[in-house]
């Protein structure tokens, strides 16, 4: 919401300079975001007269301009086609820096011929997109004079946040209520006189709405100007418009934009020779269509409120008007709207169809529903001041939805939920600076003001108290502490996902974050897809579905890289993904991506993109999660977006899985375009068990031998069909607390060995605790090895 310091002061009689009121605005909540001052900002620029304007020596399509700035004549090389001997414009002399441009001018010569300055466009002093020609200033602008008071921008702009619930402030007006009740000055609330209607109004309204609903217009007013000259609004009007970033249009149009700024009260002005019949609020019908004002032609659907005469839908209800109604400069005749619009509807409407305008701004805030005719007579007030004419009689449907409440307010309630400790005169003058009703004492009985609908319980009357005293008033209270040690802050759940995005991080990955949403087709890839997990308001067409696995979205992120040129990525990301449209189905994972082939390096080493890489990866940070080793044997085999073949699940028995990796399903690879191996990992953190450790307390003691080790290498010819692991556990079965480790170095297939046999070596290390092993007791231990498997595998000992 953006008003200047001069427009604020029509309707607050302060002294108080720009900064104080900016710092009183952000204290009672409605925070000031920036002030822009035009005079400071444009400081060097100043008004220059164009003495000649002659054809560039070098150039046909530059001038060579002869310039009086007020102090000297200088020379200026213009590209403008509008530089014409005689104008005024704005100069900038060497040295300035251009904020349309972002560059700081010097004297430089411009195809051979030397050029002292530049005279300006909009655009390159930020006023407008408009730079088809320089800025031609009034014939009275004054020579030298700063250029920004001969565009009449010495009044700073104030812009102010607003929260949902402020419809009251979004108008000027409304602003400077807020402040009066500060005590910063006097709110001058001059009363909106009745415009007398000359005749009855040839143009009836009505409201079509189905019987028994919550009407989405519960009233709507018009009225018929007749006999008015449409042209420039008063240069004040398009000033001020200009100052907040609106482009003046019409005197008609102008004047709607200047209700929304200054009241919060949208209106809409239609040709009235362009109507057919009478005007009615209704539902819109399927596949109705609007050519709106913004140019762009809309299909409407039966949950949105339109504006509509005898032949055709003319407006999207407290949205947009449309083309074919709109006003020009030949319009005679106007029909006034001034409606009430239910908000939730306004929301919901300006959503699907992706329409921001000023009036959805204010509609779904929530507008005064008592300023309905006053903003009536206000419009036709300025329309007849503006552009002469003659105004009929009201013409009304409807009437204002019942507004009226009362809150029984305890004064104590300032106390326990403010922190503030106050008289209750206080709290209730405060009430009534507001515009509030307060009667009795304690408690009170607060009756709000039609202006603040969104005020309905002791809360809201606290928080209005309390912005208004002044927050910073509230005395500092040190929390209790139950015990001389903080409890922790984090769940184990939160440290969980903490260390996980550590550990993930330093082994290379980049960390994403992803919507919660993917496209449908994506989706059903991945197990998803149904019904009861899409979305019915969509934030875009293609995010319309929640996601079933946290995949697809690294996935699409690794496609959107690779088709910009980075080959090789690693990718990882935690969050929530959705097993089932209900709450409890939600699910906190860890997921991760390689894809592409690592860049060659000069110690030749490579990163492959394979399905032992993903192993690695998913091993790495499950164990980081759990706080301890995870000794259980992966199995072969995961979900089937997975390589069948290339592909494991970590788990801790059947029913609980932790963890899949491998390299992705072909299918999956091709329905993202994706190049080149990819492999990935998905972790799901809520299924971790907390780590277990003795008594509950620690971990065990590290254990520390100083005996020698021993270590034994086997070689097996065993069935093709038989896995490393079978080979390792029937080995480590002899001795458990002697065999400290064994691991697989060697699997051969090929020459030497039978056809459907391979060749699979192991080493195993022995460390003994109490004494050193006897070559004896390592030969017995060499050949229980060796029985323990063949009798697990019916393998033979390779020679």
């Amino acid at each position: 919401m953006k008003f200047t310091l001069s427009w604020l002061k029509e309707h607050l009689d302060t002294e108080a300079d720009v900064q104080t009121i900016a710092d009183m605005l952000t204290r009672i909540g409605l925070e000031v975001e920036a002030i822009e001052d035009k005079s400071k900002q444009l400081a060097a620029f100043t008004v220059a007269r164009v003495i000649s304007a002659e054809k560039h020596p070098n150039a046909d399509k530059l001038k060579l301009c002869m310039v009086d700035t007020g102090r000297e004549t200088v020379q200026v090389v213009c590209g403008a086609s509008n530089a014409h001997a005689g104008m005024k414009g704005v100069f900038a002399p060497p040295g300035t820096f251009i904020p349309g441009t972002g560059i700081t001018l010097k004297v430089a010569p411009i195809r051979g011929v030397e050029s002292r300055g530049m005279l300006c466009s909009e655009r390159e002093l930020e006023l407008s997109q408009e730079h088809e020609g320089i800025i031609e200033l009034a014939p009275d602008a004054k020579v030298g004079a700063p250029a920004a008071e001969a565009l009449g921008l010495i009044d700073p702009v104030i812009d102010v946040a607003l929260t949902p619930n402020r419809g009251d402030c979004t108008g000027v007006h409304g602003i400077a209520r807020d402040l009066a009740a500060t005590g910063l000055g006097k709110l001058r609330n001059d009363a909106i006189a009745k415009v007398a209607g000359k005749f009855k109004s040839p143009i009836g309204v009505s409201l079509d709405f189905a019987s028994g609903k919550e009407p989405a217009c519960p009233m709507f007013a018009g009225r018929l100007v007749r006999g008015v000259k449409n042209g420039p609004s008063p240069p004040w009007l398009q000033q001020r418009l200009k100052a907040i970033g609106l482009r003046p249009i019409s005197a008609l149009v102008d004047v709607t934009n200047l209700m929304s700024y200054d009241r919060g009260r949208p209106l809409h002005v239609f040709d009235a020779k362009k109507l057919k019949g009478n005007i009615h609020a209704r539902m819109a019908k399927k596949g109705e269509m609007l050519h709106a004002l913004d140019g762009r032609v809309y299909e409407l659907d039966p949950e949105m409120c339109v504006i509509a005469d005898d032949a055709a839908v003319r407006g999207i209800g407290g949205v947009m008007g449309g083309e074919g109604t709109g006003c020009t400069e030949t319009t005679t005749d106007v029909f006034i709207e001034c409606a009430l619009f239910d908000p939730v509807r306004i929301a919901s409407t300006g959503q699907k169809l992706g329409i921001v305008s000023d009036a959805r701004y204010r509609f779904e805030r929530g507008v005064d529903p008592e300023f309905v005719l006053p903003g009536m007579e206000l419009a036709t007030k300025l329309i007849l001041e503006f552009c002469g004419g003659e105004a009929s009689e009201i013409v009304v449907a409807g009437a204002p939805p019942n507004w009226n409440r009362t809150i029984s307010f305890p004064p104590k309630m300032v106390k326990r939920l403010g922190g503030l400790e106050m008289p209750s005169a206080e709290t209730a003058s405060i009430l009534k600076r507001l515009g509030f009703g307060v009667e009795g004492s304690d408690p009170m009985r607060v009756s709000p003001p039609s202006w603040r609908g969104h005020v309905e319980r002791e809360a809201d009357l606290v928080e209005e108290v309390v912005r208004i005293y002044g927050i910073d008033k509230v005395p500092s209270a040190a929390m209790t502490r139950p015990s001389a040690v903080a409890r922790p802050v984090l769940t184990t759940a939160q440290r969980r996902v903490r260390v996980v995005r550590r550990t993930l991080a330093t082994r290379g990955f980049n960390e994403t974050i992803s919507f919660t949403f993917v496209p449908r087709a994506h989706a059903v890839l991945f197990g998803g897809g149904d019904e009861a997990r899409q979305l019915e308001n969509p934030i875009s067409a293609e995010l319309d579905a929640m996601r079933p696995n946290l995949l697809p979205s690294l996935i699409a992120a690794v496609a959107r890289n690779q088709a910009r040129g980075n080959a090789y990525l690693m990718l990882f990301e935690t969050g929530a993904q959705f097993a089932s449209g209900m709450p409890e189905a939600q699910t906190n994972v860890a997921a991760g991506i390689r894809a592409g082939v690592a860049p060659r390096h000069w110690m030749k080493r490579q990163i492959q993109t394979d399905v032992f890489a993903a192993k690695a990866d998913a091993l790495t940070a499950l164990e980081a999660a759990r706080g301890q080793g995870f000794s259980a044997p992966p199995v072969a085999g995961a979900a089937p977006w997975y390589h069948p073949g290339r592909s494991g699940t970590l788990s801790l028995g059947p029913q609980t899985i932790l963890a899949y990796f491998g390299e992705l399903h072909p299918k999956i690879i091709a329905a993202f375009d994706l190049k080149g191996p990819v492999a990935g990992f998905e972790i799901f953190l809520d299924a971790i068990p907390e780590a277990k450790t003795r008594d509950g307390k620690g971990r065990a003691a590290l254990e520390l031998s100083d005996l020698p080790a021993v270590e034994r290498d086997f070689a097996f010819v065993v069935d093709a069909g038989v896995t490393a692991e079978q080979i390792v556990k029937a080995a480590r079965s002899v001795d458990r607390a002697l065999i400290e480790q064994i691991s697989v170095f060697d699997v051969y297939e090929g020459k030497g060995v039978p056809e459907g046999k391979k060749s699979l070596a192991i080493s195993v290390r022995m460390q003994p605790r109490n004494r050193t092993l006897t070559d004896a007791e390592i030969e017995d231990m060499t050949r229980k090895i060796v029985a323990a498997v063949i009798k697990a595998t019916g393998g033979t000992l390779r020679s």
